[in-house]
């Protein structure tokens, strides 16, 4: 597209209003955890096309449209991931139906969605479990990223760091598929901290720590992460972490890290916008909104919904045209090749 045009392509979208048959399938299925008698069958989960689109057009499709963007990538609910419940067969199960969910509502709506896939995350369990997942979801369902979960305990923080081989095997998938992960955990089981608002903010800033005291990059020169949420704490107090690597010896930020992690437009309000796009290079920015996700109300000083996020985008003085356009277009498709060969292959 043009640059006075850009495609607004939304790189972090959920699938917050999936039919309630879902959630109740779940259910169930935690249930059937105690009392194997309880346990659900995956055929027992009936969910038509119709009931599909009903949820697609009248929540994500209708505000993608009021507010002018034309594509996201869409994952399963984040806060549903819930990997610290049950055992790796109970999170296998999981992770699929809601996958091949994402997958049907991007071919329902191809124009408008394509998916990204959430990982059959145990705590304990050895990551390379999730690769068949990862195959399937890449080449039978054409998703072009996935969520990795750097704390599947829960809030209780029990994996090693993302720097640490542990995480290799899913690391070699990405590699292969050329495929970025978002650093997205899930619900929090520890009181001390809110899911959206501590849980969330925690592992972003905690994900760009650690990858600041090791040296992945070293050994993966063209692995790609996304940090979530304007990336957490992390470039509000970008002085801190550029002194941080600075007495640890490591290279400067933008040689240690900026080449493989990127950060989303997650803010919800100006100002962050603003500071955002000020601290951060214009090339490690990627337009995201987390439409009708943790923060759904609007704004009383402003009149708008919060997560209206291309609306700060635009306002802010710190973006050139050009730039805009590598915040709304360019950047997700250099960051998400397979999204750009989709595309290119749409004429776009």
């Amino acid at each position: 597209m043009s640059l006075s045009q850009p495609l607004i392509i939304d790189i972090h979208g959920h699938y917050t209003t999936a039919p309630k048959a879902l959630e109740e399938w779940r259910n169930r299925q935690i249930a059937g955890i105690a009392d194997p008698s309880q346990m659900p069958r995956v055929a027992d989960l009936q969910i038509s096309d119709d009931e599909l689109r009903e949820t697609i057009e009248t929540n994500q499709l209708a505000k993608m449209k009021e507010r002018g963007s034309d594509l996201t990538v869409f994952s399963p609910r984040a806060s549903f991931m819930a990997h610290h419940i049950g055992d790796f067969a109970i999170s296998s199960t999981w992770a699929a139906i809601c996958n091949e969910l994402c997958y049907r509502v991007s071919q329902l709506f191809p124009d408008h969605f394509i998916g990204a896939a959430m990982l059959p995350q145990s705590p304990g369990v050895d990551p390379k479990t999730c690769v068949a997942e990862i195959d399937k979801c890449v080449k039978d369902y054409g998703m072009v990223g996935i969520n990795l979960n750097p704390d599947p305990s829960g809030g209780h923080w029990t994996s090693p760091p993302l720097t640490d081989r542990h995480w290799y095997p899913i690391y070699e998938k990405m590699v292969e598929y050329d495929i970025p992960a978002m650093i997205h955990v899930s619900t929090s089981c520890n009181a001390c901290f809110h899911t959206t608002g501590a849980h969330y903010i925690n592992a972003d800033t905690t994900a760009v720590m650690q990858l600041i005291q090791g040296d992945l990059f070293k050994d993966f020169p063209t692995l790609k992460f996304i940090i979530p949420h304007g990336g957490g704490a992390a470039p509000y107090h970008w002085g801190r972490y550029r002194g941080l690597a600075q007495e640890l010896k490591k290279p400067l930020l933008k040689d240690h890290l900026l080449k493989n992690i990127f950060f989303d437009t997650c803010v919800y309000h100006q100002p962050g916008i603003d500071l955002l796009t000020k601290v951060i290079p214009v090339e490690n920015i990627l337009f995201a909104s987390e439409m009708i996700g943790a923060v759904r109300g609007i704004d009383p000083e402003t009149g708008h919904y919060y997560d209206d996020t291309k609306r700060y985008v635009l306002a802010t003085p710190n973006l050139s045209e050009q730039q805009r356009y590598q915040v709304f277009e360019g950047n997700a498709r250099r960051v998400f090749s397979r999204l750009d060969a989709h595309l290119k292959a749409k004429g776009l």
